[in-house]
Formats: C-alpha cells, structure tokens, sequence
C-alpha cells in the first residue's frame, strides 16, 4: 500500500509510473487526496474542539473561584455540547479513515524506474539465457513419460479431488522428496532461517501480503472459519513480521520454507495446462527477506543468483526474464522470472518468479524498524521461488529422457538414492 504522504506531494508522479502498469491512477489518486482532505479537515475541529473544551474547564474553574455559578453552569453546558460534537467529529473521522484505507489499496504498487514499458508476457525482456534448447523428435512429453514409468497419476488425483490435484507414486514421490530437500538444503547453507508454516491464513494475513483484495477469486476459502489455503509460503512466512518493530542491525532477514501451495487458477484452460504445466496443488520452496530500504535491490539480485544456481546445478536450460509492466504484479516493484526449457513440449515454463515489493507489503501490515535515529521507517520485504517444483519436474523429465529411461540430475542422487526412473 502506498502512503498517503507519498501521494499527496506526487500525484502526478505517482499517476504517470502507473501508467507503466497500464494503470489509470487519475480518478482514483483524485479520489484518495479528496479524502485525505477531509480527514484533515475533522483532525483540525477536533483538535479544535479539545482546545475549547480545556479553554471552557480552565474557565470554570475560575467562575466557581469567583461566586460566578450561572457562568460557570453556561460553560459545562458548553462543555458538554462539545463533547456531543466531538463524538460526532470522531465517528466521522473513523469512517472517512476506513474509506481511505480500502480506497488506497486498489492502487498497485509503483513499478521500478527499470521495468520496461509493455502490455504483457511478450514485451517482458530477455536479460539472460543458458543452456541447450535443441529438441529431437523422438522427445516425449512428460505426461506420456510419466504414464510410461507410473510415477505420476493424474487420472487418481481427478477421482479423489479433481483436476490439477495429480498423484505422486513411487520414484516420482522420492524425486519430489528430493528436490524439496535439495532445495531447502540449498537455501539453509546460503544463510535462509528454515521455517515450517501453516498452510492456511487468516484474512489479516492474506490483506497484509496483498492477496486481499486483489486475488480473492484465486484463493480457496474456508468459508465457515474464514480461512485461506495459501497460494504460496511468502504468506504465512512475511506474516510473522507483521505488526513488528525491529531494530535496524537486525537486517537483513532471511527465511525460507517448504510448504504445498494451493490455487485455483480461474479461467485457465487449453493446452497450457496439461500435465504438470498447471496444477490447484503444488508444491514450493520460497525464499523470503525483510530487508533495509538501503540495499533491498542488492538483495534481490542476490535472490535471483541464487535461484538461478539451483537450475544450473539440475542442468536445465534457462532464462531469466525482467518483467514488463503489463505482466507484472498488482503488488511488486520489479519482478524476475526464470523460465526453464521443456524441450519435449518446446516451451519455457516459469519455475521462479524474484520480487522486491519496496514498502508496498510492510506498510500494509505496519513492519517497521528504529533507524539511528530513533525515527520509525516502513522495510522492504522480497521473496521468491527457489523453486516451484512442478515445473521443474517436467523439464527435468523432458531433458534427460533417454531410451533407457529418465537419468536423474547428479545433484539429486544422494536424495533419490537411484540415479535412473526406468521400467
């Protein structure tokens, strides 16, 4: 959420790097500084009014002093029409402060001075790519791999659940297991505090993040107890700083966590979503940090290095995309996602996405930290996939393919305890 200081001294500002999102802000910042107006405006009789009613109480007693007791029983009947009024002022003032709080939150985040200008995933800019991306025609898609060995049932997890809910059996459990591991692994020797989260938020949780109010209809609700299945660990791990105060030699803060993740994906439909492609149920390993305004862009590209190096470790072609402002984020600043090769399919699928989200989240859920100072000043909070697994599976099914069967990346082995799925 964007403050309303902010706001206030650069409307225009803020208005013209929205447009980089293919956002119009015009109406709705004009709406914010009106509001913003008003609340100002019933601040000052308030404050008003309190002055009057300590000028009036200084007042009487001075009249009682004096034998003035008609004056002095004019000036509580002052008093107490005051209050009335101030009652009055104060409920007007909490209503007009309710309104600008959900009114400032359907304004996205500010893109980065480096996101490129464009309106979607085809305007996002190549700055990286490595790796073989040759395709052979005997290359088998992944879901006929995984029928062909059984290690994955996709039809078990329509009858149980349903659609995008597959079955993992055998070695395609174990490799799972492995990469989760591996993944963590990974994280904890590159400094990452493992947490193990609960898979369901409350709606404080999913506000402060900024699922609420913007992706409600990608949730699963639990209505009865109004919970939410997560869609990722960023939620439940950034939420254990909200409404925290740090000090600043406390940064930067770094954790990690393995969790299922759960989404709905509305709408999605077609060929994109076969097999692994696009799943209601996966599962991810995020990396997450609260960060010093400082140096938080540092940071992130220390994130993306080291979700890169899990790809270069499994041996899969990649590419590393900067996000255009079309197909960023309502939440982000600047986005990066790495993108894996399926040579079978002949796709990139998007196995990570790097986000820093400046103050956007942290002012929402009021994470703040003491500067030298003493001066109270909103962190950053970033996260990403290191990584999606999904994905990951498939292309690693797709590129070591061989007649024999799916050779297992090198780096798995001590995990998977086989270095070969075969029949």
């Amino acid at each position: 959420m964007l403050q309303i200081q902010a706001i206030r001294e650069n409307q225009e500002f803020i208005i013209e790097r929205l447009k980089i999102k293919n956002f119009d802000a015009r109406a709705l910042v004009e709406k914010i500084i009106n509001i913003d107006v008003e609340i100002r405006n019933y601040k000052k009789l308030l404050d008003d009014n309190l002055m009057e009613q300590n000028r009036c109480s200084k007042e009487i007693g001075i009249l009682f002093k004096e034998g003035k007791a008609t004056e002095a029983q004019t000036l509580k009947n002052s008093i107490a029409a005051l209050k009335v009024a101030e009652k009055n002022y104060q409920n007007l003032l909490t209503e007009k402060e309710e309104v600008l709080d959900s009114t400032l939150v359907l304004l996205p985040n500010l893109p980065h001075s480096s996101v490129p200008v464009g309106k979607g995933a085809d305007d996002n800019e190549i700055v990286y790519s490595e790796g073989d991306t040759n395709y052979s025609e005997e290359m088998v898609p992944h879901w006929d791999l995984v029928k062909k060995y059984d290690i994955i049932d996709f039809e078990l997890g329509n009858k149980i659940t349903g659609a995008g809910f597959p079955v993992y059996k055998g070695k395609g459990a174990k490799i799972q297991r492995a990469l989760i591991s591996f993944f963590l692994d990974s994280a904890v020797e590159a400094g990452y505090l493992e947490i193990q989260p609960p898979y369901m938020v409350n709606e404080d949780s999913a506000y402060a993040t900024g699922q609420l109010p913007d992706k409600e209809g990608q949730m699963y609700h639990a209505t009865l107890d109004n919970l939410y299945l997560i869609p990722t660990a960023e939620v439940p791990v950034t939420n254990i700083y909200r409404n925290v105060i740090l000090k600043e030699n406390a940064f930067p803060i770094k954790m990690c966590a393995y969790s299922a993740c759960f989404r709905r994906e509305a709408g999605s439909y077609g060929k994109d979503v076969r097999g692994l492609n696009r799943l209601h149920q996966f599962d991810k390993v995020e990396i997450v940090q609260i960060a010093h305004p400082s140096n938080s862009y540092e940071l992130l590209e220390e994130m993306k290095t080291h979700s890169i190096s899990l790809i270069q470790k499994l041996g899969l072609p990649f590419r590393v995309l900067r996000l255009c402002g079309g197909d960023m984020s309502f939440t982000s600043a600047l986005t990066y996602d790495l993108e894996v090769y399926a040579k079978a399919q002949q796709k990139w699928l998007e196995v990570s996405s790097v986000s820093n989200f400046e103050i956007y989240q942290a002012n929402r859920m009021k994470l703040r930290f003491k500067d030298e100072t003493g001066k109270s000043q909103i962190a950053h909070t970033l996260n990403g996939s290191a990584l999606a697994l999904p994905r990951i599976l498939a292309a690693i099914l797709e590129n070591y393919q061989t007649q024999k069967g799916i050779i297992v990346p090198e780096v798995l082995r001590k995990y998977t305890g086989f270095d070969m799925i075969s029949l």
